[in-house]
This record gives structure tokens, sequence and C-alpha cells, in this order.
């Protein structure tokens, strides 16, 4: 097989810890191919301790960008010689450009949620959300949706002090949205619900040894108007996107995010169009 990396081609990489159960070398790499870009993306095992030592040596290898996950998303940023506005309020970088030796932070990660909710005819202006959720997606869901035009936002999460923290963010960055904040009750979820046009479940509850459960324990949530959006993309169909659908809800997997997120930094990369439909091909193979 003939290789075509040549000493032309740029690294592009992804700092993370645990890091080797990552989608990204797939979907970068099959599209750098596919368009025929001189790139490569690659994985490293890092976390808080070998943060600094990492972006340093991103810097001095001169990576074009490089990709930040958990646990380094917050970590990264004084790291960084600047960051975009929204990374700033959401105050986490998934995505670092190099420019001309500078490292310029932004995050994707709201965006590439948006870009999902756009593809599959959903709007966010003036429209009303119930967030399930206070943490790391739920915020830069939240913030990304309050930034877009989004006229309400419930947030729910087993403790208020989280939703309180993202509610105040929100408060004092995007004012034109309207923020409420409630401990997790089914009572309460119901009817927010049915006065939302979309319910986002930002937990990992639906994957891994949650997989067989759902943070709504009573279906009645749902009702057909509403829209049902899940972060989680594996398992593709869960339990809480399972009830949705038997009520005659619209559902959205978080597949679209993935991709979302992971085109969006394409783009700062490489200025070029991720080919959105074969990567969500390759990544649905068996």
């Amino acid at each position: 097989m003939y290789n075509k990396i040549t000493g032309d081609t740029r690294l592009i990489g992804l700092l993370g810890s645990p890091i080797r159960h990552s989608k990204s070398p797939m979907m970068h790499n099959t599209a750098f191919q596919h368009l025929g870009l001189d790139y490569v993306y690659l994985v490293f095992e890092v976390d808080n301790h070998n943060l600094e030592e990492a972006v340093q040596a991103m810097k001095t290898l001169d990576v074009t960008g490089f990709n930040v996950t958990m646990p380094n998303k917050q970590k990264v940023i004084p790291l960084l010689d600047e960051i975009t506005e929204s990374a700033r309020i959401i105050d986490a970088v998934n995505t670092v450009k190099n420019q001309d030796g500078r490292l310029v932070g932004d995050n994707t990660d709201g965006k590439g949620f948006v870009m999902s909710l756009t593809d599959e005819g959903v709007a966010v202006k003036d429209k009303d959300f119930v967030i399930i959720g206070a943490g790391g997606a739920a915020r830069s869901i939240g913030i990304q949706l309050a930034l877009d035009g989004a006229r309400k936002i419930s947030i729910f999460n087993r403790t208020l002090q989280q939703a309180d923290d993202l509610k105040k963010v929100i408060e004092e960055n995007i004012p034109g949205c309207t923020v409420e904040t409630h401990e997790i009750d089914m009572g309460l979820l119901k009817a927010e619900a049915l006065k939302a046009d979309v319910l986002v479940n930002c937990t990992n509850i639906g994957m891994g040894v949650h997989k067989d459960q759902s943070v709504i324990t009573d279906p009645s949530v749902f009702h057909k108007d509403l829209v049902v959006a899940d972060v989680i993309y594996s398992p593709p169909f869960t339990k809480t996107l399972q009830m949705a659908d038997a009520a005659g809800c619209k559902t959205i997997n978080g597949l679209g995010m993935m991709i979302g997120q992971g085109a969006l930094a394409f783009k700062i990369w490489t200025g070029e169009d991720m080919p959105a439909d074969l990567i969500k091909e390759v990544i649905l193979k068996p």
C-alpha cells in the first residue's frame, strides 16, 4: 500500500484522557483522504498533569491545530494566546487553531448541536427549550442556544447550584434569553415540556452502564409536538428517545452534534467543508 504521508504533511491532534476510543481520527482522516488534503489526525493521551507540556509541544512542532477533550477543556484556556467570545462565555475550549504561532481557542460543541437541529429542520430562534443536566454538554448547548436567539431555557438538574451557575452566565452575557432552573421533578418537568418546543437530554443517562435507563421516568412528559434530542449517539436510540418516539415526538440523537462539532473544527483548520454525509456513513458502518 502506498504511504501518502510526506514531508509536507501537516499534523492535527486530539489531547485528552482516556482517548483511544475516540471516533475523531476516523472522521477527520477519512475527510482528509476524500478531499485530497495533506493532513493527518492523531490522538495523544494527555491529562491535566502533562497538558502544559503538550500544548507547548503543539506550538513548538507548528501543528495546524488540535482538539481538546476531557479533562482539559477548561485547563487549556490559560495556556492559549487567545479565545473566541463564545468560548469565553462557555469557559471551555475544544478546538485550537495555530495562527502564525498564536494558539486561538474556540468551542464548537454547542454550535455542532445547533447544526444538528438545523439539519433536521428545527429552528432555535424564538423557541422554548428544556435542558436536562447542567454539566459541560449542557453548558455549551445552553449558551449556544441563547446566543442563537432561544426565547426561554428551562434547566433541570439533580442539584440547583450547577444549574443556577449556568443561568447566571447566560443572564449576564445574553440578557435576551429567559432562563429558569429546577431540580429534577417529573411533575415540573412535564409542565415545562408541555410549553416547550424542544427537550434535550444532556446527561449520560442512556449510555454505558446506564444504557437501559432514562433520566425521564414518566413517559407522559412527552407529547407529540415536542422535539426530543439526546446528546448520546451510542446507542443511537436511547431509552429516552424510544419513549419519545412512542409518544409521537420527533427524535434526534447525538450523532449529528458529534459530526457537526467536528465539521466546524475541520473548517477552522483547513478552510474546507467536511463531507458530512460520507462521515455519517462511515461512522454508522458496522
